[in-house]
């Protein structure tokens, strides 16, 4: 459970670091794929939650990877 935390905790993290540095990014986060389930009633576990965030960072990875590239 305690790691489940940590993973929840970091997504908060990371997602508040987008909302907050990188807005035009963050508007995209509810296209991200990730976000949407595929059943009614999702499964949301410990892996599938490290899923999410490993998501997210590659996300703003490839955005500041993008963006430096075009300056």
């Amino acid at each position: 459970m305690k790691k489940l935390h940590k993973i929840l905790n970091e997504i908060t993290e990371l997602t508040t670091l987008i909302e907050t540095d990188y807005p035009e990014l963050y508007r995209s986060l509810d296209e991200n794929p990730m976000t949407l389930p595929i059943s009614q009633h999702p499964h949301m576990d410990k892996e599938v939650m490290q899923e999410y965030l490993e998501s997210l960072k590659q996300l703003l990875y490839h955005y500041l990877d993008e963006h430096n590239t075009n300056n």
